[in-house]
């Protein structure tokens, strides 16, 4: 089994770093990370044996259908599996080991979709994984729903209905709304609809406005200027990971979790890069936000936040995101079907942590925050 070497595991040995007056969940006793700095790969080979009955719930799970493609210009992604929802989508799930999916809607959704369109749409694409996969394939789906951004009221109305009627887990948004992001006063309703519901919304990236894209991203080379290959920089490759921890910190900053104290909110991808940067926004942050949030700032990452694995099977990356966050605030997802879901797996199983660590990350989490069960 392969297996990547992590130069940054000695990180890990201290369990999460806070400041003082800064507090994390109790992960219990015993349960403090603990990667090894360089574990032979017989080990590696042992701990992936003792762990695979491990179960797992997958997080950040894309689907879409050729109606969302063919209005997000992306037809071409029909090559991935993202429109299929059924026996092949199973069938990865069952190799990799995957007991839950929790789907969602491949970006950007409908969320800039004007007026009753957008309404009318979101409630479609809801109600085909309630009556499809869901129904079809009972237990193994979940979803989050897909909602009609522009009309925040109309979003956190359909947000309702889901979660409350057909059995949602929350809601995914899609990087920027228009030209304004979740910390917008517009959209309100929408986290306070999510608070009085006690469910989440997973901020995942989504496409660079155009004024940014031109300003940032528009000097790629004319033999790269094709299908989306033009936009990778600013997506996938870089920029919308950057813009997402922008998002995060705006809603800090601009008071969203003291107006919405119950307010949780999910960020893939190990962390967008948000570990990497940690100490030093915590740092500057802290100091000019001091008087005017009700907390200190890093306590909001530990209060409001949940970060998941998806696409990122990297243990030094893994160690970074413990090193700051509880392993009782962290996911695992696969980013099916853009990355391997059974590489997602195997990688995990032979991560060297505590069965019990690794338990909460692989399924205990996800069971306590979306109230499911595999």
């Amino acid at each position: 089994m392969k297996s990547i070497l992590n130069p940054l595991m000695s990180l890990m040995t201290g369990g999460p770093t806070l400041p003082s007056g800064v507090h994390a969940p109790d992960v219990g006793a015993g349960s403090a990370p603990g990667i090894a700095s360089r574990a032979a790969a017989t080990e590696i080979s042992d701990i992936a044996l003792r762990d695979k009955d491990l179960p797992f719930i997958g997080t950040e799970e894309t689907f879409s259908t050729r109606e969302l493609m063919a209005l997000n210009n992306r037809l071409f992604l029909e090559k991935t599996g993202l429109a299929e929802i059924g026996p092949r989508r199973i069938a990865a799930m069952d190799e990799a080991g995957i007991n839950v999916q929790i789907l969602s809607a491949h970006t950007p959704g409908v969320q800039n979709v004007p007026g009753q369109e957008g309404i009318d749409f979101a409630y479609r694409l809801n109600k085909m994984l309630v009556d499809g996969p869901m129904a079809a394939y009972p237990g193994r789906f979940q979803a989050f729903a897909t909602l009609p951004l522009l009309d925040p009221e109309a979003s956190a109305d359909e947000l309702e209905r889901a979660v409350r009627d057909d059995g949602f887990v929350g809601c995914l948004t899609n990087g920027i709304i228009g030209k304004k992001f979740l910390d917008h006063p517009d959209f309100e309703p929408v986290l306070a609809r999510a608070e009085a519901l006690d469910v989440p919304i997973y901020l995942h990236p989504g496409l660079p406005p155009d004024e940014v894209f031109q300003v940032y991203y528009s000097n790629m080379r004319p033999e790269y200027q094709r299908e989306y290959q033009d936009q990778v920089l600013s997506i996938s490759a870089y920029g919308w990971h950057q813009e997402t921890v922008t998002q995060c910190l705006r809603m800090v900053t601009s008071g969203v979790f003291d107006r919405f104290p119950k307010l949780q909110v999910i960020v893939g991808h190990m962390g967008e890069g948000l570990p990497f940067f940690y100490k030093r926004i915590v740092e500057k942050m802290g100091e000019v936000t001091e008087d005017t949030l009700e907390k200190p700032f890093e306590q909001y990452f530990q209060d409001n936040f949940w970060f998941t694995t998806s696409a990122f099977f990297q243990d030094e990356l893994l160690a970074l995101l413990l090193k700051y966050i509880s392993a009782d605030r962290v996911m695992f997802a696969t980013d099916y079907p853009f990355a391997n879901t059974k590489e997602g797996t195997d990688w995990f199983r032979a991560v060297d942590l505590p069965r019990e660590t690794k338990e909460k990350i692989a399924f205990r989490n996800a069971e306590k925050l979306f109230g499911i069960k595999v």
